[in-house]
This record gives C-alpha cells, structure tokens and sequence, in this order.
C-alpha cells in the first residue's frame, strides 16, 4: 500500500491509520507493539489517539510502514488542531446554554413539550427563536422589554422567577392565538362577574361558566406554571380579547374561583397600556396594592365577609352541615367557604380538603393545554 501520498484527514488521528495499516497487514495489537517496542496499554493510547506522536515514534513508525516521519507529526497536529477547534465549539455551545437556561427552564419546558430536543447550538437557537417568535436570537428582549412591565409590579422578584414567569407568559400568549372568541364586551363581563358565585355551586358550573366568558369575548384556559414560578393565574391580552390563565399549581376548587375572580378584576381594573399583563407569580405572603385591590373584587363576589360573619361564632366546632347551610344561603360552593376560612386561620389548613376535588377533572379538557 503507498502511504506517502496520503494527506492528513480532519478529525480523524493517527491511531485511525495505524489501524488501517495493520488491518492491511493482518497485524493485531500484540503484533504492532513487539515491532515497534512498545506495552500494549501505551499502544492503545496511540490508537485511541489519547497519546501524541512524538518525534521518535514518527520515526519509528516510518520505518514499520513506510513513510516519512513528518506524515505522522502532521497526522498528529491536525487532528490536536482539530480537537481544539472542536473544545470551541463545545465552549460555545455552553456559554449560549448557560445564556439560556439563566431566562428559562429549558428542562422544564422539554418534558411539557413545549420545544423540541437539541443536539447542538444551532437546534437549540432554532427552537427558541420558535418559542418566541424571533427571527434573529436575542435575549436580551426579555430584559429591555418585558421583564420591566412585571418587576414593576412585583419587587421581591429574583431574576429566575422573573424570567422564568415570562417564558411561561410567552406560552400562554402563543396558546390564546388559538382560541375562537367573540368580540369582548365588558358591559357583559361585569355583569357576568356580579354573577360569578351562583356558578359555583352548579355541577357543570366552571365550564357553563367559561362559556358565559367566551360569549363575552373572554378568553379562559389552564396552562401549567413552570418550575421556579410561584404562578397561580395571568390576565393579559390576545389582540383585542382579555385571556385568563389558571395554571392549576393549587387543584382545589376554591382556589380555581379565587384565581379566576382574581383576574377579571384585573381585566376590569389594571389592564392597559402601561401595564399589558399581570402575572399572578407571588409567594405567601407577598402583596402590593394592586393585588390587593384584586383580592378585594374576588372576596366580594365570592361572599367572602358574608360567610365570615355568618360562620365565625361556630368556628371553633364547625360542622359539615353548617358549612352547607353556609353554602345554601349564600349560594357559593362549600369549599369556597372552607377555603376562606382556612385562609383566615379560623379553622385549620389541614381542613382546606372538605368539598374541595381536584378541580382539573371538572374542566372540559378543550380548555386544558396539558403536557
């Protein structure tokens, strides 16, 4: 075989040619390293090109199949060339990840199929610039543009749940282009809203309810929150429709009334220009004025100081059947009246559970966007 008009081949080593060589010559390892003087273990180092080719080992080489030495010192170089080519790639292709996962929960957003799996850079641009509509990739759009309306609102932000509650806003804008809807008439949605706790208590109340939405032009669906999120529901807008999301991340059935109350107050109330979006992503405990003027819509529709002054002498021996009696004559569901007890510490949060299934199984699955 002429091996002196061979040309050093990118990405593959010495050792590949080694290899071709002895399969030519029928040679097995313990062939080779009698001949060229050298262990086993240090051959297989050569062959799995973990060992460089020193200048008497081109040598060496040279002599046993017949060429120069310079052809194996250049084998060796353009493939150690090669590999530190490759470690930039490697390195760049980790400092765009960490880029990205610092913004959002790349792992999360995996196993709710919310993108694609990667193998390298270029997938992975490619499917975040899916996810948010770019053209071009560009993160710091989250920073300059949309971080702003949300850390305005919420200061005890971190920057992981500020990001990450953005990533799953981009979601639920992406979801509500889906949706069908009417024109929205916030005459009808308020007087919907007045109507909101008789709902409640009917046994297909949540859907009929979200069809009494739809009619008046207002978008309602769940979509889970994302990890590192402390996300409860969102109110924004779809082109000219208000959009309510409940993410589920409490299944109670007081907590979906709560949650949805909650948001057409903003809808009704904040909603506008300087502030686009709100997104529901506190912790316990954290408040602002904002919010507390949506609790206080959501407590008046749901009866919440009826039911208190109603129930409050009986708390200390509260029974089942006066929580219905509660239910009855306020015409709200039971757990909402457990739910709002519990909340004000008047019966223990151990109770949060009577009257209250997981509500996801009372939602009609068209309005559920599940991974």
């Amino acid at each position: 075989m002429e091996t002196t008009k061979l040309r050093p081949a990118i990405k593959f080593g010495p050792g590949y040619f080694i290899r071709e060589q002895m399969e030519y010559r029928s040679w097995t390892q313990d062939d080779l390293s009698e001949v060229i003087g050298i262990t086993i273990k240090h051959l297989n180092k050569i062959l799995q090109d973990k060992q460089a080719i020193t200048l008497e080992m081109a040598k060496v080489l040279a002599e046993v199949f017949d060429t120069s030495a310079q052809y194996w010192l250049n084998l060796d170089a353009n493939y150690r060339l090669w590999l530190e080519d490759e470690k930039s790639e490697k390195e760049i292709y980790a400092e765009l990840k960490a880029k990205i996962y610092e913004r959002m929960p790349i792992k999360d957003m995996l196993i709710k199929g919310w993108i694609k799996p990667f193998k390298n850079a270029e997938e992975l641009t490619n499917e975040v610039n899916n996810y948010w509509g770019w053209d071009t990739l560009d993160l710091t759009i989250i920073e300059k543009q949309l971080l702003p309306c949300l850390t305005r609102k919420f200061e005890d932000y971190n920057q992981f749940n500020a990001s990450y509650a953005i990533t799953w806003y981009q979601k639920a804008l992406n979801e509500a282009k889906h949706f069908t809807h009417n024109p929205f008439d916030k005459q009808q949605l308020e007087n919907l809203y007045d109507l909101l706790h008789n709902y409640t208590v009917d046994t297909n109340g949540i859907n009929q309810f979200i069809y009494e939405l739809e009619k008046a032009g207002v978008i309602l669906f769940v979509l889970p929150h994302l990890q590192k999120t402390y996300l409860d529901g969102a109110a924004f807008y779809s082109g000219k429709n208000p959009v309510i999301v409940y993410t589920g991340r409490y299944k109670r059935i007081d907590n979906f009334w709560f949650t949805v109350a909650h948001e057409i107050a903003h809808i009704l109330k904040h909603i506008d220009d300087e502030t686009p979006f709100v997104l529901d992503n506190l912790k316990d405990g954290e408040i602002n004025k904002m919010e507390e003027e949506a609790n206080e819509m959501a407590a008046e529709k749901l009866k919440h100081t009826q039911i208190v002054n109603y129930l409050k002498p009986y708390a200390h021996y509260l029974s089942n059947n006066r929580v219905e009696e509660c239910a009855v004559e306020y015409k709200v569901h039971p757990s909402i009246i457990i739910g709002k007890l519990a909340h004000d510490k008047l019966i223990s949060f151990s109770s949060q559970g009577l009257f209250n299934d997981n509500v996801l199984q009372y939602i009609d699955a068209k309005y559920q966007i599940m991974s």
